[in-house]
Order: structure tokens, then C-alpha cells, then sequence
């Protein structure tokens, strides 16, 4: 089993779910208002109230053959409006 987690911007879920849906995914799991720090710096607490600049954390699990058709519905979106990808093996407790 694969696992996809998602960092992006809470203005861009509902595209970014919809092409998870349309890649054949059977499900995700949504954090909303998530912050930390990367390459291009913190992401502030202090934008909670206005929601600009919130970022939302998706993990995808997923079988190995659904995994290409939601890198390829996934990948083109981060890369245009913003974020980060990536993929790692998952087996069940």
C-alpha cells in the first residue's frame, strides 16, 4: 500500500480532492489550517482568521496501481498553484 501526504494551500482542496475522487482514490483524510516551515519560510498562526496563506495537509492510502493516475491528477495542480507531494510504502498495523 502506498501513502500520499499533500501540502497545499486551503484555497486549492476542493480542486486537489476532486482529481484524488477522479484518480480512483477511495479515500483521504483532511487537516485544515496547518502550519510549519519549508523552503520559502514559516507559515504564519496569525493568518487562521483570514484563511489567506492556511495551508491543508491530505493523507492519500492507496493501492500501488492508483497511485500513477493520482500523480499524474495531482502533480500538474501542485506544481501550478503551489505545494508539496510525496509518497511513501504503508502497511497496515
Amino acid at each position: 500500500m502506498k501513502r500520499v501526504d499533500l501540502i497545499l494551500s486551503e484555497r486549492e482542496l476542493d480542486t486537489v480532492l476532486r482529481a484524488i475522487d477522479q484518480a480512483g482514490s477511495t479515500g483521504y483524510t483532511v487537516t485544515k489550517h496547518v502550519t510549519g516551515r519549508g523552503p520559502r519560510g514559516a507559515v504564519s498562526e496569525g493568518m487562521d482568521f483570514s484563511g489567506l496563506g492556511a495551508n491543508a495537509h491530505v493523507i492519500v492510502f492507496c493501492e500501488p496501481e492508483v497511485l500513477e493516475p493520482l500523480r499524474q491528477a495531482v502533480k500538474p495542480l501542485l506544481a501550478y498553484y503551489g505545494g508539496v507531494g510525496y509518497v511513501s510504502e504503508a502497511s497496515p498495523l
